[in-house]
């Protein structure tokens, strides 16, 4: 069977409705088996969880506008259920539920590989980007950057005939930073851009964490080239390393800032690249094994079979340290299922905080 514009509208209403998290988004999806049957049960959740604030359900209307705007935009929305979202995004734990995409969507059928590196990149950095975004695009791999200055832009221009991936932080039709927009139009004609926000959204800085696991969830692996030790192209190598891709590095002088965020990734780990060769040797062995299923490990759980004795349970094993939810489950003695089902209430009940590892806690109820 396939997936319907209804169905591409009922996840864009999930993915739009406040509170409501990729992973949130995903458990529900594998309780109810449909974004339809999940809108219509998350009312009841957020009430038994124990809301003081009301749940924003994102109208249908609201959806319907953003679509027709996309459609005007000459971009279109793909789910995560649908065929051609790519399957290496896919696989993540908090995979975006609806990805907005203008250009060559074939390219996400490709081998892709990111490339990331310092805004302020040196001459030469920015020249080995292209060179070798360049070479990898004429082995047959299809590049991915963020779009930012430095050696983003270099790597897009590198590959740009060949094929390139445009990972935005804002909306699809926001151009960011100024500079590039004709690099962004020439990406929109002939490769692609790819952006998890909606239209007429301004990249913020909460944005940018998001597009990194984007750029890194699509990608074999990661190659940095040129990175201080605090930035966001090592932010992200480590969701790569997170999501068991390779990683790789550029080496550079000691001397040189930009490249001691490289030195420490091949000091603890990431593989030394110097030529497009050696990334190609290193993501060989990786290949990303997806199961697509309409219902994840939890499908098919009772959510109203959790009474107030299992609720008080949970509710008393949580607290403001993060605790794995394998570890609430041993425990409270209550099947997975069960538990899920709470922590489900509790999060959309704007009362639980979800944490990198599978952990979670409960948030302060005293705070904004």
């Amino acid at each position: 069977m396939g997936f319907g514009e209804q169905e591409r509208l009922d996840w864009l209403r999930l993915a739009r409705s406040g509170g409501i998290g990729p992973v949130t988004i995903r458990d529900l999806i594998g309780y109810f088996g449909s974004a339809a049957k999940a809108l219509e049960a998350l009312p009841d959740l957020a009430k038994r969880g124990g809301g003081s604030r009301p749940l924003r359900l994102c109208p249908k209307s609201e959806a319907e506008r953003e679509i027709a705007a996309l459609a005007k935009l000459g971009a279109r929305l793909i789910a995560r259920p649908e065929p051609d979202y790519p399957e290496a995004l896919a696989a993540l734990e908090d995979a975006p539920p609806v990805i907005t995409v203008k250009g060559r969507a074939e390219l996400l059928t490709a081998p892709m590989i990111a490339l990331v590196g310092a805004r302020n990149a040196s001459a030469a950095g920015c020249r080995f980007a292209r060179q070798l975004a360049f070479a990898l695009g004429q082995a047959g791999a299809a590049i991915v950057s963020g779009l930012a200055r430095g050696v983003d832009s270099a790597a897009h221009d590198g590959a740009l005939e060949s094929g390139t991936i445009a990972v935005i932080a804002g909306g699809i039709d926001i151009v960011y930073p100024p500079e590039n927009e004709d690099r962004q139009r020439a990406i929109a004609a002939r490769g692609l851009l790819v952006a998890e926000q909606p239209p007429g959204v301004e990249p913020r800085a909460r944005h940018f964490p998001y597009r990194n696991r984007i750029i890194a969830g699509l990608s074999l692996g990661t190659v940095v080239i040129e990175a201080a030790l605090k930035s966001g192209s090592l932010h992200t190598a480590r969701r790569a390393a997170d999501f068991g891709r390779e990683v790789m590095a550029v080496p550079g002088s000691p001397l040189d800032p930009r490249a001691q965020g490289c030195n420490q990734l091949i000091r603890d780990g990431a593989t030394l690249v110097q030529n497009a060769e050696d990334v190609l040797d290193a993501i060989r062995p990786f290949e990303v094994r997806v199961v697509r299923q309409a219902r994840d490990k939890y499908a098919g759980g009772d959510t109203n079979d959790a009474g107030e004795g299992e609720r008080a349970v949970i509710h008393g094993l949580l607290g403001p340290t993060p605790v794995h939810v394998d570890e609430l489950v041993r425990q409270s003695g209550l099947s997975a299922s069960t538990v899920q089902t709470l922590l489900l209430e509790l999060e959309l009940a704007q009362r639980l905080e979800r944490h990198a590892g599978g952990k979670v806690s409960m948030m302060n109820r005293d705070s904004p």
